[in-house]
């Protein structure tokens, strides 16, 4: 029969990976959101080139990558306190 310590543990890495998980579907959601928003703002602007379509959709990668390792140092940081 297993211990309360045990399911503890077990607990804490199905909630780990629910957290990556939760990372990666941010990080797509925000690329994403930042291409739509770039697609938006050329439609209104009438730039035939696409130039603010790239620029947000950068900078939505940027964003996104940026908030990605921020959540992995967090979670790192926390395990290595426990």
């Amino acid at each position: 029969m297993p211990n309360k310590k045990e399911n503890q543990n077990q607990r804490k890495q199905l909630n780990k990976y629910v957290r990556f998980t939760t990372i990666a579907l941010q990080m797509g959601l925000t690329i994403y959101l930042g291409s739509v928003l770039g697609e938006w703002v050329d439609s209104k602007t009438g730039n035939t080139n696409q130039l603010y379509y790239k620029i947000i959709t950068l900078l939505a990668v940027f964003l996104a990558m940026f908030s990605v390792i921020r959540q992995v140092l967090n979670i790192t940081n926390n395990d290595n306190n426990d």
